[in-house]
């Protein structure tokens, strides 16, 4: 375990080991923070060097104005304060819908490591102003568009605004003047040196930190959509067999496949109600086979776990990314200046369209699973779309099968972020699409994956419910028809169920299946 991932205590940020979940404790809990007396000591040499530069007169490239001009000899450090202002303010011009206030946190943490690896030539006093920020609960005010490439320039510059007293924060619940905010804690507004502009917006922070929120929040889905899949299972009386240890751990090891195998039969461990038969599967309640090869069953392992092994590549990629120097150019220990392309955030952005693409094949397995319960007619009485009125004059669950069809269609429709070409500063820079629009297109499938899953849930339970059968459902699967059940009543006649969907939504997007079945049953999801 790494500092930054102690259990107990702050966060210690040190720009080497912070991971995805020490970032989302600050982010979501409001886990304090500290910066590791070690890493302060570098960010205070790497100023010390570029302090030395301006002293002897030599030019340092991109240390002003942000745009890799050469700083003059004997720079007017008075200036060059208001320069680096006027690089913030000048970029400060997002618009939209602000991120959460739990996304904005993460941006902050994930800049604050990136300055604390030492190679920003930032004063340590910028990195006391975010560590204030987040234990005391000032959080920046930061729309969501105007990240144009793989550079987080205009979303970073609002929160390096409110390090200067401008800009808004999101602080006791609302949107409020940065400046008021301050001025009622008492704390000076911040006045900018030089580079320190460029060193707040020049970087990759704002994707890194949304992406991590999704990644973490995307394998807590896909151990849902196990959960889930087993409920449906357990519903269709599925066959054994696809989930055998044989089967994965050694016929087809890939990691993603074996670990959600491996949680299958956990959650389906003490089920009386499957078969042990090669394949195929029947409606709950009703003896026999149905149509042979019953894929949205049998392949649950291989669509689930590939999506794990793409959100474990997402968290390398981004892990890796979180804990670099990403601004331009970048003091050495060596004494050397390094002006690159260390601000390009490409192999973060192709990471989370990876993810998206992958999420949205969950949400169609669960789409697919829906479709299954809701439209094959069994040789029993039970009435298609599984209504339990009068089927003459009630529609069942064919409404909630719409919406289940419409939401796996706008995950589809999402479109590429990080293959998209634009060019900036007169076709002088191309670049390849936006992190950050990718992570927002990530989350975006997210959302709704959480709404399709809500609806796969419900009707497996209204599928126990016409069945009676509840002795044959394994424990962990009771457990989650019992949880489904507190939360919306079984369906009679025909009614409005959106609010329905909305709550079992919510209940997803918190884990709260997954911590369920680890407080109630012990199940530890790998």
């Amino acid at each position: 375990m790494t500092t930054a991932e102690t259990a107990t205590g702050p966060v210690v940020v040190d720009g080497e080991s912070l991971s995805v979940d020490a970032l989302r404790q600050v982010a979501e809990s409001g886990t304090p923070v500290k910066v590791h007396t070690e890493a302060m000591e570098k960010v205070l040499r790497s100023r010390a060097s570029l302090e030395s530069m301006i002293i002897r007169g030599e030019p340092v490239p991109g240390a002003v104005g942000g745009d890799g001009r050469e700083s003059p000899p004997g720079i007017d450090v008075a200036r060059e304060s208001e320069r680096q202002t006027n690089l913030v303010r000048s970029h400060s011009v997002g618009v939209g819908p602000l991120y959460a206030e739990d996304e904005a946190r993460a941006m902050v943490t994930a800049r604050l490591n990136s300055l604390a690896k030492g190679h920003s030539a930032v004063r340590p006093d910028i990195l006391d102003r975010m560590v204030l920020y987040l234990n005391e609960g000032i959080i920046p005010a930061v729309p969501e568009i105007g990240s144009s490439g793989p550079v987080d320039l205009v979303p970073l510059a609002h929160v390096a605004s409110t390090l200067i007293g401008e800009g808004h924060v999101l602080h006791d619940g609302r949107r409020q003047e940065t400046r008021r905010v301050l001025g009622a804690m008492g704390v000076a507004p911040l006045r900018l040196g030089v580079k320190e502009g460029t060193a707040l917006i020049n970087g990759t922070s704002g994707t890194v930190g949304l992406g991590a929120l999704v990644v973490a929040r995307a394998l807590d889905q896909v151990r849902q959509a196990e959960i889930a899949s087993a409920f449906f299972d357990d519903a269709v009386r599925g066959s054994d067999s696809p989930f055998l240890a044989e089967g994965h751990d050694t016929a087809r090891p890939h990691r993603g496949q074996i670990d959600s195998a491996a949680n299958l039969r956990d959650l389906l461990a003490d089920s009386r109600g499957r078969r042990e038969t090669e394949h195929g599967g029947a409606v709950l309640g009703f003896p026999g086979p149905q149509v042979p090869g019953f894929y949205t069953a049998r392949t649950v392992p291989q669509v689930l776990g590939a999506a794990r092994d793409a959100l474990r590549h997402a968290t390398e990629e981004l892990e890796a990314e979180l804990n670099s120097a990403n601004d331009e150019p970048l003091f050495l220990p060596d004494g050397k200046v390094l002006h690159g392309g260390t601000a390009q955030g490409r192999a973060v952005a192709l990471a989370l369209e990876f993810v998206a693409i992958a999420l949205s094949h969950v949400g169609e397995l669960a789409e697919r699973q829906i479709d299954r319960m809701l439209t094959r007619r069994p040789a029993s009485g039970v009435a298609r779309y599984l209504v339990a009125a009068d089927p003459t004059l009630h529609h069942g669950f064919a409404g909630v099968g719409h919406t289940a069809r419409a939401l796996t269609a706008e995950n589809l429709a999402v479109g590429t972020a990080a293959a998209q070409v634009v060019t900036a500063f007169g076709d002088d820079r191309p670049t390849a699409g936006t992190g950050l629009l990718a992570a927002r297109n990530a989350r975006r499938v997210l959302q709704n994956n959480d709404r399709i899953i809500a609806i796969g849930l419900i009707v497996a339970a209204q599928a126990a419910d016409l069945a009676r059968r509840f002795d044959d459902l394994s424990r962990a699967n009771m457990a989650t028809y019992d949880m489904v059940r507190s939360l919306v009543p079984s369906l009679g006649v025909d009614r409005s169920m959106a609010q329905d969907v909305e709550l079992i939504a919510t209940a997803l997007s918190r884990a709260e299946f997954l911590h369920l079945l680890l407080r109630q049953e012990g199940i530890v999801l790998r």
